[in-house]
């Protein structure tokens, strides 16, 4: 069974701020394969649920709005000999339908049922501010 993480974006500022700071650490790490990783201490118990389809959710000012796919975890000891985890993102950034969400500690677990679906964007929803799109959809006009 796939899970997702659902984890706080500090200091992100919207949905496009999200995008272009994932190709920008992308375009940092290199490599072979285009990713970008985020570290945390603790290590997530259920890699294999997580890397089999799993994404991790971004919450954007108090509201889960974007995903991410997991594409794999490497543990590694940083420079002061404490165990660390890189988690490897695809930098393709995904919106998804803004739902709230309460402020919180590290990341937690979303199940498949409960994580929101993807917003297919067409041309005219492209050209629509963020804030714009996300009071128009928590009103359920679109």
């Amino acid at each position: 069974m796939t899970v997702h993480l659902l984890k706080l974006a500090v200091g992100v500022a919207s949905l496009d701020d999200m995008r272009e700071r994932a190709a920008f650490r992308a375009a940092e790490r290199g490599g072979d394969v285009p990713a970008m990783a985020i570290t945390t201490r603790m290590a997530p118990k259920r890699v294999d649920e997580l890397v089999n389809g799993g994404s991790l959710y971004w919450v954007i000012k108090g509201s889960v709005q974007a995903r991410q796919r997991i594409l794999g975890l490497e543990p590694f000891t940083d420079n002061t000999g404490i165990g660390r985890v890189s988690i490897l993102l695809d930098p393709e950034v995904f919106a998804v339908r803004p739902r709230p969400c309460r402020p919180f500690q590290g990341w937690r677990y979303l199940r498949a049922d409960e994580a929101p679906a993807d917003i297919v964007l067409g041309a005219v929803d492209e050209a629509m501010p963020d804030a714009m799109r996300r009071d128009l959809m928590e009103l359920c006009l679109i």
